[in-house]
Formats: structure tokens, sequence, C-alpha cells
């Protein structure tokens, strides 16, 4: 079983910027793909980012359309860590956002074909 622990999810002013961090310690896969999706209340769980690993320090990434540009993907081998760098953060990114892994690459942005999901880290953009 792989756990998945998000953190870094505040309140934060428009504009400002924040960095959310997900962990899965342990044994994960050969090749396999980390990410972040968000859902806000009484909306869809919507794709954000994913970066794929498969050995190396690179791994190939993809983003959704209303974060390109603002937000950024990044990993750390150790633990298995990914980041996600959101700046000029707008009202309407406030969600829970929840960090997820596959067990295969480039990770599909339809939520229903993740393996593996964190429990969520809210982020509150106020105007």
């Amino acid at each position: 079983q792989v756990q998945l622990k998000e953190s870094g999810g505040r309140l934060v002013q428009a504009g400002g910027s924040l960095r959310l961090t997900c962990i899965a310690p342990g044994r994960t896969f050969s090749s396999y793909s980390m990410g972040w999706f968000r859902q806000a209340p009484g909306k869809e769980r919507e794709f954000i980012a994913a970066i794929d690993w498969s050995g190396g320090s690179g791994g190939s990434t993809y983003y959704g359309d209303s974060v390109k540009g603002r937000f950024t993907i990044s990993r750390e081998n150790p633990n298995n860590t990914v980041f996600l760098q959101m700046n000029s953060l707008k009202p309407e990114d406030t969600a829970v956002y929840y960090c997820a892994l596959n067990r295969r690459l480039s990770m599909s942005p339809n939520p229903n074909f993740v393996d593996y999901w964190g429990q969520g880290t809210q982020v509150t953009v106020s105007s």
C-alpha cells in the first residue's frame, strides 16, 4: 500500500505564492507518475499537474490548462517527494489539493484512473 502525505496548504492573499509538498515514503515502483488534483466545493476533481518517475533526476511534466504558466511541479528522489509551486494565485484556485500517484507514466487527467490518493490539503486564496 502506498501512502501519500500532503502539506503546505493555508490561507494566502490573491497574487501570492504557495508551495505544496507530497511525500510517498517507502517502496514505490520502477516507473510511475505523481501529481496533483484539486476539488472546489460543488465542482469535479480537476487535474493540475503531474511528473513522471523512471529513474534518474529528470521526468516529463504535464499541466492542466487552468494553471499553465503559474504553477510548476518538481520532484526530489528522497522519499519520493513532489512539490507544487503555485504563483500568482487567484481566488478561483481555492480548493482542496490532492496528491496522486499512478503505477504508470503519463498520469491521466481523469481522476477515475488514479491509483493512490492523499488526504488533501486546503488552499484558500482571499481576494
